[in-house]
């Protein structure tokens, strides 16, 4: 069947179905399980916690670490304060959550070993997305997916080390893994890449709700191409970084971009605390616990929600 013949009917009975798992797998793994804990957290303010405590075996899509003991890509403009896995630990407790996703920030370039050593650290509940050149051998695109990565990266806001001439060829690479190909940049730098975005070989995950700009939102031409997207059955969008585009101290404006993307596709939604903020100064980190709380307050229900928490991220990256 065709994608464009999916029809909101079908979106909310898919919905209904996924519910229903979801509450299966809630009842199997709440046992014993820790709620949120009020703890301090670098890169993070205050230490209280969500109003709301996340299901079982809900998922961060969206957080890096950094060490300084692996060496910057002489490249990289971003250069952030360390961010370990236990400071990250730390953040898992306060905020409930059970499973993580670990993105190669540009910091390292293509040099994964961080990466690696990390999902290692975590063990089975984490996932990664590396970021890799045309010249990576299919040895070590297997390597990395018995470490745990799920896709490859390119930030086009912040290219070390890769081209976007490399993102038609690599897609083909991985569409065999089951990989994504994840893509952080502006709607200037991603809306020129429509015609390149839309050939990829493999689903495409659009970081930061793919950054429709303020105060145009979803009126601003970028969002009918996400539209195309995911009427093609081709994208997925991250609920993460909403402080990037937005202009309006409570958020609202991104909120409404993100009830957008929950109206019209909320399947295809995982959500991600960005931790620990690279963009933001050390004295401007949110309060994390108030960043997935906004999650509570723009999804429609509890179930879409939830959804975004768990039943996305585990098809996303085959949890």
């Amino acid at each position: 069947m065709d994608s464009h013949d999916i029809s909101p009917s079908r979106r909310r009975f898919s919905l209904a179905l996924g519910a229903t798992a979801l509450a299966g797998l809630a009842g199997c793994a709440a046992a014993g399980r820790r709620g949120p804990e009020p703890v301090v957290v670098p890169h993070s303010t205050g230490d209280g916690v969500p109003r709301f405590v996340p299901p079982p075996l809900s998922c961060d899509a969206h957080h890096h670490i950094y060490d300084k003991r692996f060496p910057a890509h002489p490249s990289a403009t971003l250069l952030p304060e360390d961010a370990s896995v236990a400071d990250y630990r730390l953040l898992q407790r306060r905020l409930g959550l059970e499973r993580n996703v670990i993105v190669q920030p540009s910091t390292y370039g293509i040099d994964n070993r961080l990466l690696v050593k990390s999902l290692g650290e975590f063990g089975p509940n984490s996932r990664g997305v590396a970021v890799v050149a045309d010249t990576v051998t299919d040895a070590e695109l297997r390597a990395l997916h018995e470490a745990g990565v799920r896709g490859i990266r390119f930030n086009i806001s912040f290219l070390v080390a890769v081209t976007p001439e490399m993102m038609l060829p690599l897609s083909r690479r991985i569409a065999p893994l089951g990989w994504h190909m994840q893509v952080n940049g502006t709607a200037a730098k991603l809306l020129p890449m429509a015609s390149l975005l839309e050939s990829l070989a493999c689903p495409v995950v659009f970081d930061h709700l793919g950054q429709p700009p303020q105060p145009d939102g979803i009126r601003h031409p970028v969002f009918a191409f996400y539209r195309r997207l995911i009427d093609a059955d081709k994208a997925w969008f991250k609920v993460s970084g909403a402080y990037i585009t937005s202009k309006m101290a409570d958020l609202s404006d991104t909120g409404y971009v993100a009830r957008e993307f929950m109206r019209i596709a909320p399947e295809r939604l995982v959500w991600g605390s960005d931790w620990p903020h690279p963009t933001k100064k050390a004295g401007d980190k949110p309060d994390d616990a108030k960043v997935l709380d906004r999650l509570d307050e723009w999804a429609p229900s509890a179930v879409v929600r939830d959804r975004i928490l768990v039943a996305n991220p585990a098809k996303l990256y085959g949890f």
